[in-house]
C-alpha cells in the first residue's frame, strides 16, 4: 500500500483537470471591458427545481474611466435576457455569442454606473463536476432536491452578466438573494443578512464585503443542517465555523471539525489569520468533489480520511481551505500566473506534512514527486491566457516543488518568515492582484538573491536543471551547472556524507573516492550527467 498519508496531490490534480471545455475564462481583455471597473454585483434569482430553471435579475455597479456608449458583459446564451436597465432606464442590447452588449441611446459618462440584467432560463448542466463547469441538479440519499454550482474554468458568466476576467473583481463584494423550495437551505458566500419564508419557498439573503473572484460567487442549496462551533484566530479575532451538512450526514459533522480545526491552526501558522475572518470560515457538503469557494468551500469528500503523523487527516478538505489564502486572499490577475494558486496551495499542503509527520516525510514526499512531473510545456506561458491554456498538472505539483526548491535555497529561518510576509501582504493580497514577477522580485529581495534564472527554468521553461559530472584524475570530480546562470547551493555527497556547497557554471571540484551524488534528496528538479 502506498503512503497515503498523501493522497492529496493526486485528489487536487484530478480536481483541477478540467475535461476540454469550449468555454473558458480570462484570455485577453476586451477593450470594452478595459475601461470598466466592477465594484459590486447583487444576483436575485428563483431556482425552480422542477424546470431545471433560473429567474431574476443581476444588478453590475461599475465605475467607467472614460464615457461610453457601449457596456459589455460576459453570459453564456444559453439563458434569456429579457430587459437590460443602464441608471434605472431601459437601454437597447443584442445578446449572442455569450455576450450582452448594451448600445446606450446617450452616452455614458464617465463615473459609477448601475447596470440591471432581468433574465432566466436553463443554466449550462455540468457532465463531470468539478472537472468540468455547470449547475448540479441531484437529490440526496433520503430524496431531497440538492444542488450546487462549480464555475471555476468558465467563469461567473456561467449563470450570472459579468466582466469575466480575473484581472477585475468587485471591490465592495456581492450580495446574493436566492430563493428555492421552502424545505431546502441556500448557502453562500459572506455573512446571511436574513431568511424570508413564504407559503412554499424560502429567500436567502447572503453578502459578502470583501473582494471576491468570479468563481467564487456562487451558491448551493439542500437538506442542510447547520453545525457551528468558536473559532479564536491566530491574531485573537473570534470567527465562526459554519458547516452546512446535509442532514443525513449531521453525525459525521464533529469528528471533521475537529480534523478541520487542526488544519486552520496549521494553516494560520505558516500564512497568518485566516483572510475572512469578519465573516466565517464555511464549508459546505457538495455531490462534486469539491472547490474553493471563498468563505463556503465545497466539500464532497464523503469524510474519507487518511493517517498522516498517526491521526486522521483530509487532505482533500486542507487543500480547498489553503486556497482561502492561495487563489481566493492572493489572487491572479492573469490566467497565465495560475500556478500561485494552486502550487502554493500544494507546497501549504505538505507542510501539513512537515508539521505532523515531520521534516524528514516533508523530504520524502517531494521526492517522490519529482520523476512523476510532465515537463511537457512551461507553467507560465506568457500573458492574456485563458484558464483552459493556462491549465495544466505541472501547476500544482511542479509549482509546490518550486517553492519547496525555493525554501531549500533560503533556508528554514529566512524562508518561512518571507512567506508569511507575502500573504498577509496589502501590497499583494485582496484589492491587490499579483502575478509571477511579483512573486519573483519578492522573493529576491527577500533571500538577497536574483532568483530570476530560477524562475525563468522552472517557470517559464519546460527544462530540467542541468548537473554535470566530469570525472578528473586523483579521485576528484568537476560538478558544475550547465543551463542556468547562477551559483546555487546543493547537498554532495561523497563517501564521507552530504556537504552543503554552491555549484555554478563555471563549476566545483569535488575530492571523493566514489562517484559523488548531487542533490540525493531532491531538492532540485534535474538531469545530472556524468562523463
Amino acid at each position: 500500500m502506498r503512503k497515503i498519508f498523501i493522497i492529496l496531490l493526486a485528489v487536487s490534480t484530478a480536481i483541477g483537470s478540467h475535461a476540454q471545455q469550449t468555454l473558458t475564462s480570462g484570455g485577453k481583455l476586451k477593450p470594452e471591458q478595459s475601461i470598466m471597473d466592477i465594484r459590486h454585483y447583487t444576483i436575485a434569482l428563483d431556482v425552480n427545481f422542477s424546470q431545471r430553471s433560473i429567474n431574476g435579475y443581476t444588478t453590475i455597479d461599475v465605475i467607467m474611466a472614460q464615457p461610453t456608449h457601449v457596456l459589455l458583459f460576459d453570459l453564456l446564451d444559453s439563458l434569456n435576457v429579457r430587459e437590460v436597465l443602464v441608471n434605472n432606464r431601459k437601454q437597447p442590447f443584442e445578446y449572442k455569442n455569450n455576450l450582452i452588449r448594451i448600445n446606450t441611446t446617450n452616452e455614458l459618462p464617465a463615473g459609477r454606473a448601475s447596470v440591471k440584467v432581468i433574465y432566466g432560463g436553463k443554466p449550462h448542466v455540468a457532465r463531470r463536476p468539478p472537472w468540468d463547469d455547470g449547475f448540479i441538479w441531484t437529490r440526496d440519499s433520503t430524496g431531497h432536491q440538492w444542488m450546487a454550482i462549480t464555475a471555476e474554468g468558465t467563469g461567473g458568466k456561467l449563470y450570472f452578466p459579468c466582466k469575466d476576467h480575473p484581472s477585475d473583481e468587485p471591490n465592495e463584494g456581492v450580495d446574493m438573494i436566492i430563493t428555492v423550495p421552502k424545505d431546502l437551505v441556500v448557502a453562500g458566500p459572506g455573512l446571511l443578512q436574513k431568511v424570508t419564508k413564504t407559503a412554499d419557498k424560502a429567500t436567502y439573503h447572503w453578502k459578502t464585503n470583501y473582494t471576491i473572484n468570479n468563481y467564487s460567487i456562487i451558491f448551493n442549496a439542500g437538506d442542510y443542517k447547520v453545525v457551528t462551533r468558536p473559532y479564536t484566530t491566530v491574531n485573537g479575532t473570534n470567527v465562526p465555523i459554519e458547516f452546512y451538512v446535509l442532514t443525513e450526514h449531521a453525525d459525521k459533522a464533529e469528528h471533521l471539525m475537529d480534523l478541520f480545526v487542526k488544519t486552520i491552526h496549521e494553516q494560520e501558522k505558516y500564512f497568518g489569520e485566516y483572510p475572512w475572518a469578519k465573516e466565517k470560515i464555511g464549508l459546505v457538503e457538495t455531490p462534486h468533489l469539491g472547490m474553493e469557494h471563498q468563505t463556503m468551500v465545497a466539500y464532497g469528500n464523503k469524510f474519507r480520511y487518511v493517517k498522516v503523523g498517526g491521526e486522521d487527516y483530509d487532505g482533500l478538505l486542507h487543500h480547498e481551505f489553503g486556497h482561502e489564502w492561495w487563489g481566493n486572499k492572493v489572487t491572479a490577475k492573469d490566467w497565465a500566473d495560475y500556478w500561485i494558486h494552486e502550487g502554493i496551495c500544494t507546497f501549504g499542503d505538505e507542510l501539513y506534512v512537515r508539521e505532523f509527520a515531520g521534516k524528514r516525510a516533508y523530504i520524502d514526499q517531494f521526492k517522490a514527486m519529482a520523476p512523476k512531473f510532465g515537463n511537457k510545456i512551461p507553467i507560465v506561458m506568457g500573458k492574456d491566457i485563458d484558464e483552459e491554456a493556462a491549465y495544466n498538472g505541472d501547476i500544482y505539483g511542479k509549482g509546490a516543488f518550486f517553492m519547496h526548491t525555493i525554501c531549500y535555497i533560503m533556508g528554514d529561518s529566512i524562508f518561512f518568515p518571507a512567506i508569511k510576509k507575502f500573504v498577509t501582504s496589502p501590497q499583494y493580497t485582496y484589492d491587490n492582484l499579483v502575478n509571477t514577477d511579483d512573486v519573483e522580485h519578492f522573493f529576491s529581495k527577500e533571500s538577497g538573491m536574483n532568483l530570476k534564472p530560477l524562475f525563468d527554468l522552472y517557470l517559464r521553461s519546460a527544462d530540467k536543471l542541468e548537473v554535470h559530472i566530469q570525472t578528473m584524475i586523483n579521485d576528484q570530480y568537476l560538478v558544475k551547472l550547465q543551463n542556468i546562470n547562477m551559483a546555487l547551493p546543493m547537498d554532495i555527497t561523497t563517501e564521507n556524507g552530504p556537504t552543503r556547497v554552491t555549484i555554478g557554471n563555471k563549476g566545483l571540484l569535488v575530492t571523493s573516492k566514489i562517484v559523488p551524488v548531487v542533490d540525493a534528496d531532491d531538492f532540485y528538479i534535474k538531469k545530472v550527467i556524468i562523463e
